[in-house]
C-alpha cells in the first residue's frame, strides 16, 4: 500500500526524544511493496529538524548523518509535480482547515492521489477526517 507520510511521523522514527508507539507500529507494518509519498517540502522539513536537533544537542553530527542515510533507504517517492493549480488547492485547504500551507501540502497530496495520510499532527488528522482522507 502507498501512503503519504509527513515529517512528524518520520521524525518520531528517528529523533530519540520524539518517540511514538503509533509511528513505530506504522513503520513495522511497512512492506517492500509500500511507497511513502512526500511533497518536495518534506526534505526541507526533515533537513531543518535534523540540523536544529544537532544545534540543540539532541543528536550528534554522526546521528544526524546516519538519520539522513536512513531516510535515503526508505521507499520515499517525492511528488515534484508542482503547478499553480496545485498551489491553489493547497492554499484553499489551508484556509478551509486552518492549517499552514506546509501541512496542507500533505493533505492535498493524499487527497489528489487517493492515499491514506500518516501523521502525528492532531490538527492535520482532524483536517484529513473532515476532508474524507483516510488516516494510517
Amino acid at each position: 500500500m502507498d501512503w503519504v507520510v509527513d515529517s512528524s511521523m518520520a521524525l518520531a522514527w528517528s529523533l530519540p526524544d520524539e518517540t511514538s508507539a503509533k509511528a513505530d507500529r506504522f513503520l513495522s507494518r511497512l512492506s517492500a511493496q509500500d511507497a511513502l509519498w512526500v511533497p518536495a517540502l518534506w526534505w526541507y522539513e526533515i533537513s531543518n529538524a535534523l540540523v536544529t536537533a544537532q544545534r540543540r544537542r539532541r543528536v550528534t553530527e554522526a546521528d544526524r548523518l546516519g538519520l539522513l542515510e536512513l531516510f535515503g533507504k526508505l521507499p520515499l517517492q517525492t511528488d515534484t509535480g508542482l503547478n499553480p493549480e496545485m498551489m491553489w488547492h493547497v492554499q484553499a485547504m489551508a484556509q478551509e482547515h486552518d492549517l499552514s500551507a506546509y501541512d496542507a501540502a500533505y493533505l492535498e497530496l493524499a487527497a489528489r492521489k487517493g492515499l491514506a495520510l500518516a501523521t502525528l499532527d492532531q490538527r492535520l488528522m482532524t483536517a484529513a477526517r473532515d476532508s474524507g482522507v483516510r488516516l494510517a
